[in-house]
């Protein structure tokens, strides 16, 4: 064979790498606008699922007794679960309900900076609880879940419950937390929470009667649905242009 001949099927060779790289790129960028676009889609549709909820009034639940806070709640009526210090700058507030996707969604995204913020101190946060999803699908797995986010508060063990149950979301449609024992059982995966005093209090519904409570100064509240995200009173979760790098960079910011 010439050296020409040689050289020509060399080139021939390398242009067929090179045509083969850019197709891998281009594939890449297609299954990442795809799944990107998938996301956005799964979110959109949960806002809307979560604005309807928030209108169509209450969860139909029966709490009643007396309204228990749990141990450390602030804000008016008590109706705040505060994480971090409270000499942090900022203020992040969250309106959940614990069968919403779309604050499973915001939660997997943005927890590992939220608690990165707070263990350094430069973040409070103040987490309240609705039940939308009850109102709007039937059940009562938000206002128990709630309950138990609650009970686990009175333990100290609210933040690590708090991810597992969001973790460990059932499809919206599956009220699969209404059932106390799935309640309890996610509690083993958290150090220390599974105790009696725990599970009596899952099973009394001790804080039912502050879940409705809360529940109701979120529908009283003027929000459009879960989750609410309010950094020192701005909306940052209706901000199309929001990451949790955006999100360290504003409270950076806040407490220079």
């Amino acid at each position: 064979m010439s050296e020409k001949n040689r050289e020509g099927k060399r080139t021939a060779r390398q242009k067929l790498a090179a045509e083969r790289e850019k197709q891998k790129s281009r594939d890449k960028r297609r299954r990442a606008l795809i799944v990107g676009a998938s996301v956005v889609g799964v979110l959109g549709l949960a806002a809307v699922v979560g604005v309807i909820a928030a209108n169509t009034g209450k969860d139909g639940s029966e709490a009643s007794g007396p309204v228990v806070a749990p141990s450390g709640a602030q804000g008016k009526d008590g109706l705040a679960i505060p994480v971090g210090k409270e000499s942090a700058k900022s203020t992040l507030v969250i309106w959940e309900d614990f069968r919403c996707p779309a604050c499973k969604a915001f939660e997997l995204a943005y927890r590992d900076t939220i608690h990165e913020l707070t263990d350094a101190g430069q973040l409070k946060v103040e987490y309240h609880l609705a039940t939308i999803i009850d109102g709007n699908m039937g059940g009562t797995g938000s206002r128990k879940a709630a309950n138990a986010a609650a009970c686990a508060q009175d333990a100290g063990k609210f933040p690590a419950y708090h991810d597992v149950l969001f973790t460990n979301q059932p499809a919206e449609t599956d009220d699969a937390f209404a059932d106390e024992d799935k309640l309890i059982d996610l509690a083993g995966k958290v150090d220390g929470l599974d105790t009696a005093l725990f599970q009596e209090c899952v099973r009394n519904g001790t804080h039912n009667s502050w879940v409705e409570k809360s529940n109701e100064a979120f529908r009283t509240g003027g929000f459009s649905g879960t989750p609410t995200v309010l950094l020192d009173g701005k909306n940052i979760y209706q901000d199309r242009s929001m990451t949790p790098a955006k999100l360290k960079q504003l409270v950076a910011d806040a407490n220079k």
